[in-house]
Protein backbone atom coordinates (compact mmCIF):
# COMPACT_ATOMS: atom_id res chain seq x y z
CA UNK A 1 0.00 0.00 0.00
CA UNK A 2 2.67 2.25 0.96
CA UNK A 3 4.38 1.28 -2.79
CA UNK A 4 1.61 2.83 -4.15
CA UNK A 5 0.93 5.62 -2.60
CA UNK A 6 4.49 6.47 -2.92
CA UNK A 7 3.92 5.63 -7.46
CA UNK A 8 0.85 8.10 -7.03
CA UNK A 9 3.34 11.08 -5.72
CA UNK A 10 6.29 10.18 -7.48
CA UNK A 11 3.98 10.56 -10.71
CA UNK A 12 4.12 14.31 -10.42
CA UNK A 13 8.12 14.28 -10.85
CA UNK A 14 8.86 14.74 -14.21
CA UNK A 15 11.91 12.40 -15.68
CA UNK A 16 14.53 15.00 -16.49
CA UNK A 17 18.34 15.28 -16.92
CA UNK A 18 19.97 15.71 -13.75
CA UNK A 19 22.02 18.98 -15.01
CA UNK A 20 18.63 20.32 -15.45
CA UNK A 21 17.64 19.44 -11.60
CA UNK A 22 20.90 20.82 -10.42
CA UNK A 23 20.28 24.29 -12.64
CA UNK A 24 17.29 24.26 -10.90
CA UNK A 25 18.20 23.93 -7.46
CA UNK A 26 21.36 26.95 -8.42
CA UNK A 27 18.05 28.87 -9.55
CA UNK A 28 16.40 28.41 -6.36
CA UNK A 29 19.09 29.48 -4.48
CA UNK A 30 19.86 32.36 -6.49
CA UNK A 31 15.80 33.37 -6.81
CA UNK A 32 15.76 33.43 -2.99
CA UNK A 33 18.95 36.33 -3.11
CA UNK A 34 16.53 38.27 -5.57
CA UNK A 35 13.41 37.64 -3.76
CA UNK A 36 14.83 39.49 -0.44
CA UNK A 37 15.45 42.56 -2.70
CA UNK A 38 12.23 42.24 -5.11
CA UNK A 39 9.46 43.44 -3.14
CA UNK A 40 11.25 45.79 -1.03
CA UNK A 41 13.61 47.82 -3.13
CA UNK A 42 11.35 50.28 -4.08
CA UNK A 43 9.65 50.65 -0.80
CA UNK A 44 13.15 51.34 0.84
CA UNK A 45 14.17 53.61 -1.83
CA UNK A 46 11.36 55.78 -1.56
CA UNK A 47 10.52 55.78 2.14
CA UNK A 48 14.28 55.68 3.85
CA UNK A 49 16.45 57.32 1.23
CA UNK A 50 13.57 59.60 0.16
CA UNK A 51 13.39 59.29 -4.10
CA UNK A 52 10.09 59.68 -5.97
CA UNK A 53 8.07 56.95 -7.05
CA UNK A 54 8.40 57.82 -10.60
CA UNK A 55 12.49 58.54 -10.24
CA UNK A 56 12.66 54.79 -8.78
CA UNK A 57 10.05 53.07 -11.51
CA UNK A 58 12.57 55.06 -13.76
CA UNK A 59 15.93 53.67 -11.77
CA UNK A 60 14.10 50.00 -12.00
CA UNK A 61 13.12 50.15 -15.72
CA UNK A 62 16.62 51.36 -16.73
CA UNK A 63 17.69 47.75 -16.35
CA UNK A 64 15.61 46.91 -19.39
CA UNK A 65 17.44 49.34 -21.32
CA UNK A 66 20.77 47.90 -20.69
CA UNK A 67 18.96 44.35 -20.65
CA UNK A 68 18.24 44.86 -24.48
CA UNK A 69 21.78 45.01 -25.12
CA UNK A 70 22.75 41.81 -22.79
CA UNK A 71 19.61 40.06 -24.46
CA UNK A 72 21.13 41.03 -28.10
CA UNK A 73 24.64 39.61 -27.07
CA UNK A 74 23.11 36.63 -24.97
CA UNK A 75 21.82 35.76 -28.30
CA UNK A 76 24.59 35.64 -30.26
CA UNK A 77 26.96 34.69 -27.55
CA UNK A 78 24.83 31.53 -27.05
CA UNK A 79 24.72 30.54 -30.41
CA UNK A 80 28.37 31.16 -31.50
CA UNK A 81 31.09 28.57 -31.04
CA UNK A 82 33.37 30.13 -28.85
CA UNK A 83 31.23 31.56 -26.39
CA UNK A 84 28.20 29.26 -25.89
CA UNK A 85 25.62 28.49 -23.25
CA UNK A 86 27.85 27.88 -20.42
CA UNK A 87 30.48 30.60 -20.58
CA UNK A 88 27.87 33.32 -21.15
CA UNK A 89 25.79 32.16 -18.03
CA UNK A 90 28.84 32.57 -16.02
CA UNK A 91 29.49 35.68 -17.25
CA UNK A 92 26.13 36.83 -16.30
CA UNK A 93 26.15 35.82 -13.16
CA UNK A 94 29.35 37.58 -12.32
CA UNK A 95 28.10 41.22 -13.80
CA UNK A 96 25.13 40.55 -11.86
CA UNK A 97 26.93 40.06 -8.71
CA UNK A 98 28.54 43.90 -8.87
CA UNK A 99 25.44 44.92 -9.59
CA UNK A 100 24.06 43.95 -6.74
CA UNK A 101 26.76 45.19 -4.68
CA UNK A 102 26.13 48.53 -6.50
CA UNK A 103 22.55 48.67 -5.42
CA UNK A 104 23.61 47.55 -1.71
CA UNK A 105 25.39 50.94 -1.26
CA UNK A 106 23.43 53.49 -3.08
CA UNK A 107 21.93 56.39 -1.73
CA UNK A 108 21.22 58.29 -4.54
CA UNK A 109 19.13 58.26 -7.33
CA UNK A 110 22.30 57.90 -10.03
CA UNK A 111 23.57 55.45 -8.13
CA UNK A 112 20.32 53.44 -7.97
CA UNK A 113 20.44 53.42 -11.56
CA UNK A 114 23.59 52.59 -12.28
CA UNK A 115 23.48 49.41 -10.38
CA UNK A 116 20.05 48.70 -12.36
CA UNK A 117 21.40 49.18 -15.87
CA UNK A 118 24.72 46.70 -14.89
CA UNK A 119 21.98 44.56 -13.70
CA UNK A 120 20.21 44.84 -16.83
CA UNK A 121 23.41 43.71 -18.90
CA UNK A 122 23.33 40.68 -16.33
CA UNK A 123 19.99 39.73 -16.34
CA UNK A 124 19.93 40.23 -20.05
CA UNK A 125 22.87 37.73 -20.59
CA UNK A 126 21.40 35.57 -18.34
CA UNK A 127 17.83 34.54 -19.84
CA UNK A 128 18.77 33.24 -23.39
CA UNK A 129 21.95 31.13 -22.06
CA UNK A 130 19.87 29.40 -18.98
CA UNK A 131 16.95 28.38 -21.55
CA UNK A 132 19.06 26.96 -24.04
CA UNK A 133 20.55 25.14 -21.42
CA UNK A 134 17.13 23.64 -20.27
CA UNK A 135 16.26 24.03 -24.39
CA UNK A 136 19.55 21.78 -24.94
CA UNK A 137 18.47 19.06 -22.52
CA UNK A 138 14.84 18.54 -23.14
CA UNK A 139 13.33 17.48 -26.44
CA UNK A 140 9.73 16.36 -27.03
CA UNK A 141 7.08 16.72 -23.53
CA UNK A 142 10.07 17.06 -21.28
CA UNK A 143 10.89 20.62 -22.98
CA UNK A 144 7.88 22.33 -21.40
CA UNK A 145 8.28 19.90 -18.19
CA UNK A 146 11.96 21.03 -17.37
CA UNK A 147 10.73 24.67 -18.21
CA UNK A 148 8.12 23.97 -15.60
CA UNK A 149 10.45 22.54 -13.11
CA UNK A 150 12.69 25.47 -13.11
CA UNK A 151 9.95 27.93 -13.14
CA UNK A 152 8.62 25.79 -10.36
CA UNK A 153 12.43 26.49 -9.04
CA UNK A 154 12.38 29.99 -9.35
CA UNK A 155 8.59 31.29 -7.81
CA UNK A 156 9.96 28.76 -4.69
CA UNK A 157 13.33 30.66 -4.29
CA UNK A 158 11.75 34.01 -4.71
CA UNK A 159 8.90 32.65 -2.09
CA UNK A 160 11.17 31.52 0.16
CA UNK A 161 13.01 35.15 -0.25
CA UNK A 162 9.79 37.20 0.45
CA UNK A 163 9.14 35.40 3.75
CA UNK A 164 12.98 35.57 5.25
CA UNK A 165 13.78 39.16 3.89
CA UNK A 166 10.12 40.49 5.33
CA UNK A 167 10.74 38.87 8.35
CA UNK A 168 14.34 40.39 8.98
CA UNK A 169 12.89 44.01 7.75
CA UNK A 170 10.25 43.67 10.47
CA UNK A 171 12.23 42.88 13.05
CA UNK A 172 15.57 45.38 11.86
CA UNK A 173 14.20 47.74 9.00
CA UNK A 174 17.91 46.65 8.00
CA UNK A 175 17.32 46.61 4.02
CA UNK A 176 20.93 47.13 3.06
CA UNK A 177 21.94 43.50 4.19
CA UNK A 178 19.35 42.08 2.26
CA UNK A 179 20.96 43.46 -0.91
CA UNK A 180 23.92 42.58 0.43
CA UNK A 181 22.71 38.92 0.66
CA UNK A 182 21.21 39.19 -3.08
CA UNK A 183 24.79 39.60 -4.28
CA UNK A 184 26.12 36.83 -2.51
CA UNK A 185 23.32 34.62 -3.60
CA UNK A 186 24.93 35.46 -7.75
CA UNK A 187 28.48 34.49 -6.68
CA UNK A 188 27.09 30.81 -5.32
CA UNK A 189 24.75 29.87 -8.30
CA UNK A 190 28.21 30.76 -10.14
CA UNK A 191 30.38 28.51 -8.45
CA UNK A 192 27.39 25.70 -9.04
CA UNK A 193 27.34 26.42 -12.47
CA UNK A 194 31.43 26.11 -12.86
CA UNK A 195 31.45 22.87 -11.24
CA UNK A 196 28.60 20.98 -11.95
CA UNK A 197 27.47 22.45 -15.98
CA UNK A 198 28.94 21.34 -19.26
CA UNK A 199 28.76 22.74 -22.36
CA UNK A 200 25.14 21.67 -23.30
CA UNK A 201 25.47 22.72 -27.42
CA UNK A 202 27.07 20.81 -29.74
CA UNK A 203 29.69 22.29 -31.90
CA UNK A 204 28.00 21.37 -35.29
CA UNK A 205 24.64 22.78 -34.34
CA UNK A 206 26.36 26.39 -33.18
CA UNK A 207 25.79 29.02 -35.33
CA UNK A 208 28.80 30.41 -37.47
CA UNK A 209 26.68 32.83 -39.37
CA UNK A 210 26.75 36.01 -38.02
CA UNK A 211 23.81 38.07 -37.92
CA UNK A 212 21.95 35.68 -40.27
CA UNK A 213 20.30 33.88 -37.02
CA UNK A 214 18.73 37.48 -36.18
CA UNK A 215 17.95 37.78 -40.01
CA UNK A 216 16.06 34.37 -40.20
CA UNK A 217 14.04 34.81 -36.46
CA UNK A 218 12.76 38.40 -37.48
CA UNK A 219 11.63 37.03 -41.01
CA UNK A 220 9.71 34.61 -39.01
CA UNK A 221 6.17 35.97 -38.89
CA UNK A 222 4.75 33.59 -35.95
CA UNK A 223 7.50 35.01 -33.97
CA UNK A 224 6.74 38.68 -34.70
CA UNK A 225 3.57 38.41 -34.04
CA UNK A 226 3.76 36.33 -30.87
CA UNK A 227 6.44 39.49 -29.69
CA UNK A 228 3.35 41.70 -29.61
CA UNK A 229 1.59 39.52 -27.05
CA UNK A 230 4.50 38.52 -25.09
CA UNK A 231 5.06 42.67 -24.43
CA UNK A 232 1.83 43.04 -23.53
CA UNK A 233 2.25 40.09 -21.14
CA UNK A 234 5.81 40.96 -19.42
CA UNK A 235 4.15 44.40 -19.17
CA UNK A 236 1.48 42.84 -16.56
CA UNK A 237 3.95 40.87 -14.97
CA UNK A 238 6.40 43.70 -13.85
CA UNK A 239 2.99 45.20 -12.05
CA UNK A 240 3.38 42.64 -9.67
CA UNK A 241 7.45 43.26 -8.88
CA UNK A 242 7.11 47.54 -9.17
CA UNK A 243 4.17 48.55 -8.96
CA UNK A 244 2.11 46.62 -6.44
CA UNK A 245 4.44 46.71 -3.21
CA UNK A 246 4.61 50.65 -2.99
CA UNK A 247 0.57 50.57 -3.80
CA UNK A 248 -0.55 48.10 -0.81
CA UNK A 249 1.91 50.39 1.03
CA UNK A 250 0.27 54.22 0.19
CA UNK A 251 -2.70 53.47 -1.46
CA UNK A 252 -4.22 50.18 -0.03
CA UNK A 253 -8.08 50.36 1.98
CA UNK A 254 -8.84 54.42 0.56
CA UNK A 255 -5.11 55.33 1.58
CA UNK A 256 -4.41 54.29 4.73
CA UNK A 257 -2.05 51.35 3.44
CA UNK A 258 -0.89 48.05 4.94
CA UNK A 259 2.00 47.61 6.99
CA UNK A 260 5.62 45.53 5.88
CA UNK A 261 4.08 42.61 7.43
CA UNK A 262 0.86 42.42 5.81
CA UNK A 263 2.90 43.01 2.42
CA UNK A 264 4.92 40.45 3.18
CA UNK A 265 1.93 37.85 3.67
CA UNK A 266 0.66 38.38 1.07
CA UNK A 267 3.21 38.05 -1.10
CA UNK A 268 4.44 35.49 0.37
CA UNK A 269 0.39 33.94 -0.21
CA UNK A 270 1.17 35.40 -3.89
CA UNK A 271 4.49 32.87 -4.53
CA UNK A 272 2.90 30.36 -2.03
CA UNK A 273 0.40 29.96 -4.87
CA UNK A 274 2.64 29.99 -7.61
CA UNK A 275 4.70 27.21 -6.14
CA UNK A 276 1.61 25.35 -5.56
CA UNK A 277 -0.05 25.68 -8.99
CA UNK A 278 2.60 25.74 -11.36
CA UNK A 279 2.79 22.15 -11.85
CA UNK A 280 -0.81 21.23 -12.09
CA UNK A 281 -1.67 24.28 -13.97
CA UNK A 282 1.27 23.38 -16.48
CA UNK A 283 -0.15 20.17 -17.05
CA UNK A 284 -3.80 21.00 -17.30
CA UNK A 285 -2.27 23.71 -20.30
CA UNK A 286 -0.61 21.29 -22.22
CA UNK A 287 -3.59 19.48 -23.90
CA UNK A 288 -4.04 23.30 -25.15
CA UNK A 289 -2.27 24.55 -28.00
CA UNK A 290 0.00 27.22 -26.84
CA UNK A 291 -1.98 29.86 -28.34
CA UNK A 292 -5.03 29.12 -26.17
CA UNK A 293 -2.75 28.73 -23.21
CA UNK A 294 -1.79 32.00 -23.39
CA UNK A 295 -5.28 33.28 -23.70
CA UNK A 296 -6.12 31.70 -20.79
CA UNK A 297 -2.95 33.07 -19.02
CA UNK A 298 -4.61 36.40 -20.18
CA UNK A 299 -7.48 36.13 -18.82
CA UNK A 300 -6.06 35.47 -15.39
CA UNK A 301 -4.43 38.69 -15.84
CA UNK A 302 -7.79 40.41 -16.22
CA UNK A 303 -9.76 39.51 -13.51
CA UNK A 304 -6.36 39.78 -11.13
CA UNK A 305 -6.31 43.38 -12.30
CA UNK A 306 -10.17 44.04 -11.37
CA UNK A 307 -9.02 42.51 -8.10
CA UNK A 308 -6.25 44.75 -7.08
CA UNK A 309 -7.94 47.56 -8.01
CA UNK A 310 -10.75 46.89 -5.56
CA UNK A 311 -8.58 46.99 -2.90
CA UNK A 312 -7.91 50.68 -3.06
CA UNK A 313 -11.84 51.43 -2.78
CA UNK A 314 -12.64 49.51 -0.04
CA UNK A 315 -12.24 50.12 3.97
CA UNK A 316 -12.88 46.42 5.46
CA UNK A 317 -12.30 42.97 3.62
CA UNK A 318 -9.16 44.66 1.93
CA UNK A 319 -6.40 41.27 2.34
CA UNK A 320 -9.34 39.20 1.20
CA UNK A 321 -9.54 41.47 -1.74
CA UNK A 322 -5.99 41.58 -2.21
CA UNK A 323 -5.35 37.62 -1.23
CA UNK A 324 -7.78 37.04 -4.14
CA UNK A 325 -6.05 39.69 -6.67
CA UNK A 326 -2.78 37.90 -6.02
CA UNK A 327 -4.14 34.37 -6.32
CA UNK A 328 -5.42 34.77 -9.65
CA UNK A 329 -1.98 36.79 -10.80
CA UNK A 330 -0.51 33.54 -9.41
CA UNK A 331 -1.91 31.49 -11.91
CA UNK A 332 -1.55 34.03 -15.21
CA UNK A 333 2.21 34.01 -14.20
CA UNK A 334 2.64 30.25 -13.90
CA UNK A 335 0.24 29.74 -17.03
CA UNK A 336 2.15 32.30 -18.80
CA UNK A 337 5.77 31.31 -18.35
CA UNK A 338 6.89 27.78 -19.55
CA UNK A 339 4.44 28.34 -22.41
CA UNK A 340 6.36 31.13 -23.76
CA UNK A 341 10.20 29.50 -23.71
CA UNK A 342 8.66 26.22 -25.18
CA UNK A 343 6.88 28.03 -27.56
CA UNK A 344 9.76 30.11 -28.95
CA UNK A 345 12.09 27.10 -28.57
CA UNK A 346 9.80 24.66 -30.11
CA UNK A 347 9.55 27.53 -33.19
CA UNK A 348 13.75 28.25 -33.41
CA UNK A 349 15.83 26.50 -36.15
CA UNK A 350 18.30 24.25 -33.70
CA UNK A 351 21.41 26.88 -34.58
CA UNK A 352 19.39 29.70 -33.85
CA UNK A 353 17.57 28.71 -30.80
CA UNK A 354 19.84 31.08 -29.21
CA UNK A 355 18.90 34.12 -31.04
CA UNK A 356 15.02 33.01 -30.70
CA UNK A 357 14.65 32.77 -27.05
CA UNK A 358 16.79 35.90 -26.99
CA UNK A 359 14.03 37.53 -28.71
CA UNK A 360 11.60 36.28 -26.06
CA UNK A 361 14.01 37.48 -23.26
CA UNK A 362 14.05 40.92 -25.10
CA UNK A 363 10.08 41.16 -24.60
CA UNK A 364 10.65 41.15 -21.11
CA UNK A 365 13.48 44.11 -21.30
CA UNK A 366 10.59 45.91 -22.80
CA UNK A 367 7.59 45.00 -20.95
CA UNK A 368 9.83 45.73 -17.59
CA UNK A 369 10.70 49.28 -19.12
CA UNK A 370 7.46 50.07 -20.04
CA UNK A 371 5.68 48.69 -16.93
CA UNK A 372 7.44 50.11 -13.74
CA UNK A 373 7.60 53.47 -15.50
CA UNK A 374 3.80 53.56 -16.31
CA UNK A 375 3.63 52.23 -12.72
CA UNK A 376 5.78 55.26 -11.05
CA UNK A 377 3.87 57.54 -13.36
CA UNK A 378 0.11 56.21 -11.81
CA UNK A 379 1.72 55.78 -8.29
CA UNK A 380 2.74 59.75 -8.47
CA UNK A 381 -1.40 60.22 -8.93
CA UNK A 382 -3.57 60.48 -6.45
CA UNK A 383 -6.84 58.60 -5.54
CA UNK A 384 -8.92 57.30 -7.61
CA UNK A 385 -6.93 57.36 -10.08
CA UNK A 386 -3.89 55.08 -8.99
CA UNK A 387 -7.71 52.41 -8.54
CA UNK A 388 -8.89 53.36 -11.69
CA UNK A 389 -5.32 51.85 -13.12
CA UNK A 390 -6.04 48.28 -12.59
CA UNK A 391 -9.01 48.49 -14.82
CA UNK A 392 -7.32 50.06 -17.34
CA UNK A 393 -4.50 47.36 -17.44
CA UNK A 394 -7.54 44.74 -17.10
CA UNK A 395 -9.20 46.38 -20.62
CA UNK A 396 -6.04 45.83 -22.03
CA UNK A 397 -5.67 41.91 -22.24
CA UNK A 398 -8.63 42.51 -25.34
CA UNK A 399 -5.58 43.13 -27.20
CA UNK A 400 -3.74 40.79 -26.02
CA UNK A 401 -6.05 37.67 -26.97
CA UNK A 402 -6.72 39.58 -30.49
CA UNK A 403 -2.92 39.35 -31.16
CA UNK A 404 -3.04 35.47 -29.57
CA UNK A 405 -5.67 34.74 -32.43
CA UNK A 406 -3.77 36.17 -35.19
CA UNK A 407 -0.67 33.97 -33.60
CA UNK A 408 -2.54 30.46 -33.64
CA UNK A 409 -4.20 31.16 -37.33
CA UNK A 410 -0.45 31.61 -38.01
CA UNK A 411 0.99 28.58 -36.52
CA UNK A 412 -2.29 26.40 -38.10
CA UNK A 413 -1.35 27.22 -41.78
CA UNK A 414 2.29 27.48 -41.39
CA UNK A 415 4.64 24.15 -41.97
CA UNK A 416 4.77 23.49 -38.38
CA UNK A 417 1.16 23.38 -38.08
CA UNK A 418 1.38 21.01 -35.18
CA UNK A 419 3.10 23.05 -33.18
CA UNK A 420 1.00 22.87 -30.11
CA UNK A 421 1.91 21.74 -26.18
CA UNK A 422 0.15 18.38 -26.73
CA UNK A 423 0.80 16.95 -30.37
CA UNK A 424 3.95 18.59 -31.46
CA UNK A 425 5.63 16.51 -28.03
Amino acid sequence: MKFFRWQRWTRWIPSLDPQVWILAAGRLLSQMGTGFTLYFLQIFFVNKIGLTATSVGFAIGSASISGIVGRVLSGSMTDSRWWGRRRTLLLSLFISAIAASIIAIAHSFWMLVVGNIVMGLGVGLYWPSTEAIIADLSEGEQRQEAFTITRFADNAGLGLGVIFGGSWIALTQAYRTLFIIDAVSFVIFLGVIYFTIAETSHPQTRGNHGWQGWVVALQDRRLRTYIIANILITTYLSQIHSTLPLYFKNFAQQGIGLSEVMITGLFSWHLGASVASQLPVARFLRRWPYPQGLMASAGFWGIGFLYIGITGFVGQGVLIWASLGLGILAIATVAYMPIASSLVADLAPIESRGVYLSINSLCWAVGYFIGPTLGGLALDQNQPFIDIYWGLLALSIGLVIIVLKRLGHLIKTSPTAALTSSNLH
